[in-house]
């Protein structure tokens, strides 16, 4: 026989020890399953957001595409749409932000009569070369981002926006 017996203090604090354990993960399960569903999900599609756009009808005159692209921000679901000013430059294709770096106002091909074959920018006369490049002594203080793109049964597809490659 052992001359290890157990207290009757010591089993009284084993046993709510155990069961206060189990309480507690009962209570956290649920709580941590909340909080890491959205990690756990499944994602559908890709980083690119097909466009209605032929790309057999692109010219080297850039046009506004918008294009709509479902966000999911933790459980809420929302479309978002947004748009590009897409051109050809040679055999690629280009696609341009239309957000201006200076304050985030939406810019246009040639906006402004003045200044032709330019992108402009309303809200405080911020001007772009055709590349996205800033015009000197312009507001802007960066060029126009741009929109990685390719080819899906001869559709544009749009992806996500990077640094200017073009200047």
């Amino acid at each position: 026989m052992s001359n290890n017996k157990v207290s009757r203090r010591q089993f009284l604090s084993y046993t709510l020890t155990g069961v206060g354990g189990f309480m507690a993960a009962g209570m956290l399960m649920p709580m941590v399953r909340f909080a890491v569903d959205p990690i756990l999900q499944k994602k559908e599609g890709g980083d690119f957001v097909l466009t209605e756009k032929k790309v057999a009808d692109i010219t080297d005159v850039p046009v506004r595409v918008d294009f709509t692209y479902e966000q999911v921000d933790a459980w809420y679901k929302s479309d978002v749409t947004n748009s590009a000013w897409v051109y050809k430059e040679g055999d690629s294709i280009i696609a341009l932000s239309p957000v201006c770096k200076h304050l985030g106002c939406t810019v246009n091909w040639e906006g402004d009569p003045a200044h032709k074959n330019q992108f402009f920018c309303p809200c405080h006369g911020g001007r772009y070369e055709k590349t996205g490049k800033n015009v000197p002594k312009t507001p802007p203080l960066g060029p126009l981002d741009q929109f990685e793109v390719r080819e899906n049964d001869g559709f544009l597809e749009i992806g996500k926006a990077i640094p200017n490659t073009l200047v």
